[in-house]
């Protein structure tokens, strides 16, 4: 009974590190698309600073006419 307690126990161990490689693959996953989503946010108010910026730009400089 030996031999099949260790295999058992060789088994378990391999399914432990199995599940936990996976859970942190997902976690990684997860953590790189918010990361991009972030960067994403970032650059649309960015643009949208900029948008801002010109059109109040233009404004200023129809009010100077």
């Amino acid at each position: 009974m030996g031999f099949l307690d260790d295999a058992k126990e060789t088994a378990e161990a391999v399914g432990d590190k199995v599940k936990k490689s996976v859970k942190d693959t997902a976690d990684r996953v997860g953590d790189k698309a918010d990361e991009m989503k972030a960067d994403a946010d970032v650059k649309r108010a960015e643009a949208e600073r900029d948008s801002v910026k010109t059109r109040n730009s233009i404004k200023e400089d129809l009010r100077d006419d």
